[in-house]
């Protein structure tokens, strides 16, 4: 008898019991269902992420000077310095200093944080102005009172291109709105479109200091990244000696081990996941043995007429797989269809499975068919004919 008259009677079989097999497949459904969907969610989720750093920049070094002292520091024209001598590993840098405070118009008010950063930030952050201009660098050598501002501010404060040309004060101190930035984020509060950015010179003055302990550098392309680290942790190395006192970290590196934490997280959840093909396996194996209890007498009519240990094998075997594949179809579909809703309405992304992730998820469920059927196969195979001729 050969694999197409087994497979044949394997659907008859199933058909005949169509709830039984159903109950049956329901483990391997739910186990596959669950790996698709947490493995698409979890590869929208990364690449999401990963959109957002290579939003960033994937060249992109940002660099921290942790010391309450005040005492160790890194000037400015160090780093811009740093820049000019190696044209071949670095692009430019920015200095980055934060004057949080009440941000006002008018009489609308409220708390923020106004940026203070150089000339080429637009660039090294691909950031565009969609009204007006960005800051220049004759803004930075004269401390001009100018900001640039996203569209949350421009809505909250001004309306909608009205903004350019009109007065914002930060902790008292007025600013003229030179530059609207283009809409990222929907114009959501505590979004990317609520930002200001000002001179870093202006911003130092604000803070009534001229100590800067954040720098955004750019490195020439993505290869050279690690290069550039390296030179810039050298600098930092003998400006300020001890690393405790400084961190440097790239958009790569972050990338990189962003990959790492989201790669254990998705093992994690589809080993998870994998216990309810566990518990589908053990089903399939639990039903075929009843199968073959149930159908002793055929097994021996059928070992009367010829039939060999392989034969009978075979024909078990084939059923176990075929009750495990529909129900891994099923469980893809499913998977799929659920992937794709929650990934709308979780991720706000459209979600599509991987090939990789159905043709695993769809060999998983054959292999625990034919694992799981072995058994009770073997079993079937082995019944004397006459015991189960006799078998009532």
């Amino acid at each position: 008898m050969g694999f197409t008259k087994c497979f044949k009677m394997a659907v008859a079989t199933i058909w005949a019991s169509k709830v039984r097999s159903l109950l049956t497949m329901l483990g391997i459904i739910i186990g596959i269902s669950a790996v698709i969907i947490l493995v698409s969610l979890m590869g929208g989720l990364t690449q999401q992420i990963t959109d957002m750093f290579n939003d960033l920049g994937t060249n992109m070094i940002q660099v921290a000077i942790n010391d309450r002292s005040l005492t160790k520091r890194v000037e400015p024209d160090a780093m811009y310095q740093l820049v000019s001598e190696n044209p071949d590993l670095l692009l430019d840098v920015s200095p980055s200093i934060n004057v949080m405070g009440t941000i006002k118009s008018g009489t609308e008010s409220k708390s923020g944080t106004a940026t203070g950063v150089s000339e080429g930030y637009a660039m090294m952050r691909n950031l565009t102005v969609q009204e007006g201009r960005f800051i220049q660098y004759s803004d930075i050598v004269s401390k001009s009172n100018i900001c640039v501002i996203g569209t949350y501010q421009e809505q909250n404060f001004f309306g909608k291109g009205e903004a350019v040309g009109q007065k914002l004060k930060i902790n008292g101190t007025p600013f003229i709105v030179v530059g609207v930035l283009e809409e990222k984020e929907d114009s959501a509060v505590g979004s990317g479109d609520d930002i200001i950015y000002i001179p870093y010179t202006s911003a130092m003055r604000l803070n009534g200091s001229n100590i800067v302990n954040s720098y955004t550098l750019t490195a020439a392309n993505e290869e050279r990244v690690d290069e550039a680290t390296a030179i810039i942790k050298q600098l930092l190395g003998r400006k300020i000696g001890d690393d405790d006192y400084y961190t440097v970290i790239s958009m790569k590196e972050l990338i990189e081990q962003m990959s790492v934490i989201m790669g254990s997280m998705e093992t994690v959840l589809v080993c998870i996941a994998g216990i309810s093909l566990l518990v589908g396996g053990i089903g399939i194996m639990n039903i075929m043995l009843v199968s073959v209890t149930e159908r002793t007498r055929e097994i021996g009519i059928r070992k009367s007429l010829g039939a060999k240990q392989k034969n009978i094998m075979m024909q078990f075997v084939i059923e176990a797989g075929t009750v495990s594949c529909i129900g891994g179809v099923i469980g893809i579909i499913l998977g799929a269809i659920v992937a794709v809703l929650a990934g709308k309405a979780l991720l706000d992304a459209t979600i599509t499975p991987s090939v990789t992730s159905i043709i695993v998820a769809f060999s998983v469920s054959v292999a625990i068919g034919i694992c799981f059927g072995y058994l009770p196969a073997k079993k079937a195979a082995r019944l004397n004919p006459i015991d189960a001729l006799r078998y009532d």
